[in-house]
Parts: structure tokens; sequence; C-alpha cells
């Protein structure tokens, strides 16, 4: 068998492969800091959750096959000197797998089964195929065999402790092929439709539309965008569950979830090329806001969680949103968006300000997103500057909506606040040569060495240029090699893998980079970029990064930093064109 080149190869541990609308991928990453020798099939409804184990096998011995396994963004192999075993996805629910001179072995991931856990194996008699249904996903895998043989069959009907399966080999052909399905309860007998080489290349068409249409400017420049497009693509879902609208989960492996700043930076990348799914994926938060105005902290197929919030960066994505949109809102969309905009913001204007405060407080660090940051240190309760600079963007943004959508009264009212939020910013926490925050229930304020106090400076243009310059320079000493530190490299506090203690971050690079062209600071904005732009062409697209080595931390395979590298390499393409 051949199989034609179907985009940047990739390495299986970091990135999954998957496609375009499907809930599961193919992964050796079954959990966090959990790696299995085989590749499973990994499915992310109820959660991530192993379902399926994918061995390939010595067809002289029976044992596990020593093989390497390539994936590009269409075609996953195994290969091994004397055989070959490719996977490719006919539709988000359905992939084909084939194989020649080796074989293959399905089981459940889980060995045991109880009477609430595990996966139940079975000859289904209306098709002859086997199934298995997971408890854990709610979701049926039916495995139906389109040539070869079946060689061996394993705990069907078991319960308790058992090796659930079935091996498949080559039949007189001397190859075989299998049609694996995830589904809910029931679905007529599996069919091919197309040869695998026609599914094949079906899912590279797909893809290579999907790349051209989002980064149509790359070039040998931007050397990584083909790949950050992929792995925007393959982790996106089908609206299901609580998922309201087709959305791009965080990553497809155990960051499986949509929270409530991470979907602005995807929505950003995405709306050239594809206008629909970006407005989805800032609209999605937004489907599941409260009574109160609060956004949930996320939402993934089966829960939504409001424990905590996510910093008020909305307004600010709105106006960038609407810029890079292909098409403009229609005037009932913008109305339903500024009305949904506004009852956010009033949350922070009344559920999250003290009696009496003129600027609003976070009760926790996960509500800034920076969970861990050194800011927080003293206090958890706190009035900070980023959250201030946040709201003031978003207050100008509802009062240009106001002004389009003619409500002269309510344009008037949200200026006003923007410039009472900002007055009280500068104020009651700007000493003349930082932002310090303040305990709300302590009254003390305190600095710290965390980027997270310097980020006022995506308000840009609205900071007077004396600030904007004592920023640009603290900011500038938290830039090494490869980006910026979320904690100064030299703090008693820096931690290498510290998550937000000194790590690199995409959304603080992308907002930061921003605040600092349009305050007219390019040289740094240029250096802050080309820094990001190389770290991901190097290291890929990790959910934080080793501010000193480079190294990419923690989920290896995450959208926002996909999608800060696509932000920053158009612009980057665009600026080099002009």
């Amino acid at each position: 068998m051949t199989a034609a080149r179907s985009g940047p190869a990739f390495s299986i541990h970091d990135i999954p492969f998957s496609t375009h609308g499907s809930w599961f991928g193919i992964s050796p990453v079954l959990a966090e800091k959990t790696r299995a020798e085989d590749l499973h099939l990994v499915s992310h409804q109820n959660g991530m959750h192993a379902v399926l184990r994918l061995v390939p096998l010595d067809t002289a011995t029976g044992e596990r096959a020593k093989t390497a396994v390539r994936a590009t963004p269409t075609l996953l192999s195994w290969t091994a000197a004397d055989g070959r075993i490719d996977l490719a996805y006919e539709s988000p629910d359905t992939v084909r797998v084939r194989g020649t001179g080796l074989g293959l072995r399905v089981t459940a991931a889980a060995e045991v089964l109880t009477p609430f856990t595990g996966t139940y194996f079975y000859r289904d008699p209306v098709d002859d195929a086997h199934t298995f249904t997971s408890y854990e996903t709610g979701r049926r895998y039916r495995v139906t065999v389109l040539s070869g043989t079946v060689a061996e069959v394993s705990d069907v009907q078991g319960l308790g402790a058992g090796d659930r399966g079935l091996t498949v080999t080559a039949g007189a052909e001397g190859s075989w092929e299998v049609a694996v399905e995830e589904y809910d309860s029931a679905r007529l007998p599996y069919r091919a439709s197309a040869k695998f080489d026609e599914v094949g290349e079906a899912a590279r068409g797909s893809f290579a539309a999907f790349a051209d249409a989002v980064a149509p400017w790359r070039s040998s420049d931007t050397p990584a965008a083909e790949l950050a497009a992929y792995v925007l693509w393959s982790a996106t879902v089908r609206p299901a569950g609580l998922v309201t609208r087709p959305a791009v989960l965080m990553s497809k492996h155990w960051m499986d979830k949509v929270w409530s700043w991470d979907h602005c930076f995807n929505a950003l990348a995405l709306a050239p090329g594809a206008p629909a799914l970006a407005w989805d994926q800032f609209s999605l938060p937004f489907d599941h806001q409260d009574e109160t105005g609060a956004l949930p902290d996320s939402v993934t197929h089966s829960e939504v969680l409001y424990n905590f919030v996510k910093p008020p960066i909305h307004g600010w994505t709105l106006s960038h949103l609407r810029q890079r949109l292909s098409e403009p809102l229609s005037r009932t969309e913008l109305t339903r968006t500024y009305r949904r905009l506004a009852r956010w913001t009033e949350f922070w204007l009344t559920a999250r300000r003290a009696p009496g405060a003129a600027l609003p407080h976070y009760q926790h660090g996960n509500d800034s997103g920076w969970d861990n940051a050194t800011t927080f240190d003293p206090e958890r309760v706190i009035v900070s500057a980023d959250l201030a600079a946040f709201l003031v963007l978003q207050l100008h943004e509802l009062a240009r909506l106001a002004g389009e959508l003619d409500l002269p009264d309510e344009a008037r009212r949200w200026t006003r606040a923007a410039e009472a939020t900002q007055a009280a910013m500068l104020d009651e926490l700007w000493t003349g040569e930082r932002f310090v925050a303040r305990g709300v229930d302590s009254g003390a304020t305190w600095d710290s060495s965390s980027l997270l106090d310097l980020m006022p400076m995506a308000l840009g243009e609205h900071l007077p240029e004396g600030i904007g310059k004592t920023l640009a320079a603290r900011i500038e000493a938290h830039l090494t090699p490869y980006g910026l530190a979320t904690e100064l490299p030299t703090s008693p506090h820096y931690l290498a893998d510290g998550y937000w203690r000194g790590p690199i971050w995409a959304p603080a690079t992308v907002l930061i980079e921003d605040g600092l062209r349009r305050a007219g600071h390019h040289r740094l904005a240029d250096e802050i970029s080309a820094r990001f732009r190389a770290l991901c062409e190097t290291h890929g697209f990790a959910e934080n990064f080793d501010a000193l080595t480079g190294t990419g931390l923690r989920d290896r395979a995450y959208t926002w930093t996909a999608a800060a590298y696509l932000l920053l390499a158009e612009a980057h393409a665009h600026r080099d064109s002009r």
C-alpha cells in the first residue's frame, strides 16, 4: 500500500490524531501525565476516556509488533519492516483501518467491567459486528470487518476482569480492513460507501481547504502555520451534550474544555477564513450565561462549571473580531451580542464590586485566568489593575455598540463608566512607578514580579503616554530569548514549570503585543512577536513553555497557542508584504 502526503508530519505523543467534528482521537496520551505504549481511541464525551486499545501484531508470532508511528493531519500509520497499518477518518464518528503484513488487536482499554464502570463487549447478531459499550462515555464502539479474517475473539459477553476484544488478520487477498464507529444506542449496519484511498483523499481535501481558508498567507517564513491550522481543525467537535455549537476544545488531550477566555483567541484566529466557526467560538460561553450575567468558567460535553469565572476580555475580543470577520454582523446579531456583553459587564460592576468601591475584584486567581500568579500570594480576594483595564476596554466597546444601535443614552453611560473606571484604576493602583494590587478585606497594597501586574498595557492608546513607557520598559525585563516570562526569571518565586509563575503563555503574549502596538511601541511588539513565533516553530503548540529553555510544558496540543501563532504570523506576513 502507498499513501499520498497529507500534510505536515507531527509527533503523536504531542498532538492527537483526529478530525474536524469528531469527539474522539487516536493517541497514546490517556490522561494528564499518563502515556500508554499503544495508541488508543480516546473519547471526550462525558470527559476524557480511553476506550479501545489498538495493538499492531506480528502475524508470525501473534505478539505485539515493533512499529514506527507516523502521523499527518489526515493519515495515521504504523510501519514495520514487513507490514503497515493505515488509519483515516471517513467521518467525524467513523475511522477506517486497513493493514497488510501486520494484524491488529482491538481490545477494551478498561480491563475490569463492573455494574457501573468499564466496557462491555458483545457480537451483535443483527450485523455480525463486534461492539464495545462504555459506561464512561455512555457510547458504543462498533468494529465491522470489511475484509480479512477475525482470527480471535475473547471475553464476548464476559463480566468482571478480562481481555475483551478481537484480532483481525489478512485473508487470502493478503490484507484486511475494518471500520470503527462511535455512536449512541443503535444504527444501521455499516456499509462502506468509498474505498480506503478515497476516504483518505477526501480527508486530505477537507483539511487542505481549511488550512487554505485560515492561513492563505502562509509561506516559508511561517513554517508552523499549517500545523497550527491542524491543531485547531482537529480539536473542533460537533454540537453535542452541553456544547451548543461547533466548538474548538482547548485540546483533545486532557484540557478538553472551552474556557471562557481561551475561546476568544481561537475566534480571532479563525475569523477571516472561517467566520461562522469563529462566531460560534465567541458566542458559545454566552449561551450559558447565568441570571447574574456571569459567564461560566468552562463548558464541555457533560458539564458547565460556574464556581469561577474568567476575565472580561470579551470587549477587547469583540472589537478585534468585528474588524476581522469577512462580513459584518447583522443588526439582530449585533443587538443580541450587545445585550449579552452588557449583562457580562454589569456582573463585574455589581456582583464583583464591594459597597462603595469604584473597582471590581477577583475572588481567586482562577478568576483572572492566571491561577497561581504571585500577584495573588498575599491574598486571593483582590482588586487588580489587569481586571480594571479589561473592563475599561469592554466599556468602550459597549459604548461603540450602543452608538451603532442608536442608543445614545446608553452610549454615554458606558463612556462615563469607562472613564470613571480608568480614573479609579490610576488613582487607587498606580504608584507613579508601577501598578499594585489591593486586598479587599485588608485594604493592604502590594506589588509583585508577575507579568500580570503589567497587563494594563492592553489599554494601548488609552494609557497616558508616561505610564505606557514605564510599563513597556518593565515588560521588556520579562522578555527571555523565547518570549515573555510570566514571572521575572530573577524572582525568588520563579519556577521553570510553575504554571503562571514563570512559563510563557500565549494569551499574555497576544494581549501585551497588541497593547504595545496600539500604544506605539512597535519595536518591542515586533520582538515579542518574533520570539513567540520562533518558539512555536521550534517547540510546537504546548499549553505553556519553559521561559529559559523553550521546552513545551503540560498539554502539548493547545489550541489557543496555535491560534496565537496564527494571529501573530498573519500580522507579520501582512507587515512584510507592506
